[in-house]
């Protein structure tokens, strides 16, 4: 547990934007022409894997980059509306303070992601935010390389199976948290590196890290 480098995920992970896209989906389902989410199926679609998700929403995958526009759109419309998680900036903060680089990967654009973070935007030292739904591997990649990090120094926090998948497609660790999207025994599932129930055990898992690193 060596990491030196830490990247995030956005949704689900830093900004509680769960709520909006509950709010907002449908509206979006109607202008894209796939299945609308009812209320009985939220809970099914907290144990699905990404895949598993857009089967059941009937979404044809050529349409993933047009959806993922214009939910950035619309998001960024709404982003006064959408909050930190309670905690993000002290976790945050502290492991800055610890020595640790930031970046912060997302299918939003780096400008909402910037304005939902304010000051703490500067905290992160890379970002690599493109429409993408299935290019996280390839994106943690280029975090490497911009950071000059080696993949086995690094390790991705995100809310959803795929945040596992794209993990160990890049060969990094991976942690995941539970106040996302994706349902616990879902993440569980996956045997990710690190399962998180709350800001603090991210700050006292990699903090320890870096101290072990620098002790070494």
């Amino acid at each position: 547990m060596l990491y030196s480098l830490v990247i995030f995920d956005l949704d689900g992970t830093l900004v509680d934007s769960v709520p909006w896209f509950r709010r907002h989906v449908n509206d979006v389902a109607d202008r894209f022409g796939f299945r609308r989410v009812e209320d009985g199926d939220v809970e099914m679609l907290r144990h699905a894997s990404t895949r598993e998700i857009l089967a059941h929403l009937e979404v044809p995958l050529w349409k993933l980059p047009l959806i993922a526009r214009y939910t950035r759109r619309l998001k960024a419309e709404h982003a006064a509306h959408i909050p930190l998680f309670a905690g993000v900036d002290i976790m945050l903060r502290s492991l800055r303070e610890a020595g640790l680089v930031l970046a912060l990967v997302s299918s939003d654009s780096e400008r909402n992601a910037r304005e939902r973070l304010g000051p703490l935007a500067a905290l992160f030292s890379h970002y690599d935010c493109t429409a993408a739904v299935f290019g996280k591997p390839q994106k943690f990649r280029r975090v490497l390389r911009r950071a000059g990090v080696d993949a086995a120094a690094a390790i991705s926090i995100g809310d959803e199976t795929r945040d596992i998948e794209a993990a160990r497609a890049a060969g990094i660790a991976c942690g995941a948290v539970t106040w996302g999207y994706a349902a616990a025994p879902a993440l569980h599932a996956l045997a990710p590196d690190h399962v998180f129930e709350g800001m603090d055990d991210i700050t006292r898992a990699l903090v320890a890290s870096d101290a072990v690193r620098r002790s070494g």
